[in-house]
Protein backbone atom coordinates (compact mmCIF):
# COMPACT_ATOMS: atom_id res chain seq x y z
CA UNK A 1 0.00 0.00 0.00
CA UNK A 2 1.52 3.52 -0.94
CA UNK A 3 1.12 6.84 0.89
CA UNK A 4 -1.67 8.93 -0.50
CA UNK A 5 -0.05 12.27 -0.88
CA UNK A 6 -2.79 13.79 -3.02
CA UNK A 7 -4.59 15.33 0.22
CA UNK A 8 -2.56 16.51 3.23
CA UNK A 9 -4.86 16.02 6.34
CA UNK A 10 -6.43 19.49 7.92
CA UNK A 11 -6.46 18.58 11.23
CA UNK A 12 -3.36 17.17 13.12
CA UNK A 13 -3.09 15.71 16.47
CA UNK A 14 -0.01 15.67 18.56
CA UNK A 15 2.44 13.10 18.80
CA UNK A 16 1.03 11.60 21.90
CA UNK A 17 -2.65 11.16 20.45
CA UNK A 18 -1.64 9.95 17.19
CA UNK A 19 0.36 7.32 18.70
CA UNK A 20 -2.51 6.50 20.73
CA UNK A 21 -5.03 6.71 17.74
CA UNK A 22 -2.84 4.26 15.83
CA UNK A 23 -2.40 1.96 19.09
CA UNK A 24 -6.16 2.08 19.53
CA UNK A 25 -6.70 1.41 15.55
CA UNK A 26 -4.33 -1.68 15.91
CA UNK A 27 -6.09 -3.07 18.82
CA UNK A 28 -9.70 -2.69 17.47
CA UNK A 29 -8.90 -4.23 14.30
CA UNK A 30 -7.01 -6.83 16.20
CA UNK A 31 -9.89 -7.37 18.56
CA UNK A 32 -13.05 -7.25 16.21
CA UNK A 33 -11.51 -8.85 12.79
CA UNK A 34 -8.57 -10.91 13.63
CA UNK A 35 -6.74 -8.34 11.72
CA UNK A 36 -3.16 -7.60 12.14
CA UNK A 37 -1.82 -4.22 11.59
CA UNK A 38 1.75 -3.09 11.59
CA UNK A 39 2.41 0.61 12.65
CA UNK A 40 2.26 1.64 9.01
CA UNK A 41 -0.59 0.43 8.00
CA UNK A 42 -2.71 1.89 11.09
CA UNK A 43 -1.11 4.87 10.89
CA UNK A 44 -2.22 5.25 7.21
CA UNK A 45 -5.76 4.15 8.07
CA UNK A 46 -5.47 7.20 10.51
CA UNK A 47 -4.58 9.28 7.78
CA UNK A 48 -7.17 8.60 5.69
CA UNK A 49 -9.64 9.74 8.57
CA UNK A 50 -7.95 12.62 9.39
CA UNK A 51 -8.19 13.25 6.01
CA UNK A 52 -11.69 12.49 4.80
CA UNK A 53 -13.56 11.93 7.73
CA UNK A 54 -12.23 14.16 10.44
CA UNK A 55 -12.97 17.52 9.46
CA UNK A 56 -17.06 16.47 9.09
CA UNK A 57 -16.91 15.63 12.57
CA UNK A 58 -14.74 19.58 13.21
CA UNK A 59 -17.57 21.49 11.01
CA UNK A 60 -20.17 19.87 12.75
CA UNK A 61 -18.94 20.67 16.04
CA UNK A 62 -18.22 24.28 14.87
CA UNK A 63 -21.66 24.38 13.49
CA UNK A 64 -23.42 22.82 17.09
CA UNK A 65 -21.13 25.58 18.94
CA UNK A 66 -22.60 28.72 16.65
CA UNK A 67 -26.04 27.29 17.17
CA UNK A 68 -25.12 27.09 20.83
CA UNK A 69 -24.05 30.39 21.12
CA UNK A 70 -27.08 32.14 19.04
CA UNK A 71 -29.27 30.80 21.50
CA UNK A 72 -26.88 32.11 24.42
CA UNK A 73 -26.88 35.44 23.33
CA UNK A 74 -30.92 36.25 22.36
CA UNK A 75 -31.27 34.85 25.73
CA UNK A 76 -28.75 37.39 27.50
CA UNK A 77 -30.62 40.30 25.02
CA UNK A 78 -33.54 39.10 26.04
CA UNK A 79 -32.17 39.50 29.50
CA UNK A 80 -30.93 42.92 29.02
CA UNK A 81 -33.85 43.93 27.12
CA UNK A 82 -35.98 43.38 30.22
CA UNK A 83 -33.61 45.32 32.39
CA UNK A 84 -34.07 48.44 30.35
CA UNK A 85 -35.73 51.66 32.00
CA UNK A 86 -38.78 53.08 29.97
Amino acid sequence: MSRSKSKPPILRLEAAQEQAAVASIKQFLEERFELELGSFEAQEVLDLFTREVAPHFYNKAIADVQAHLADRFLSIESDLWALEKS
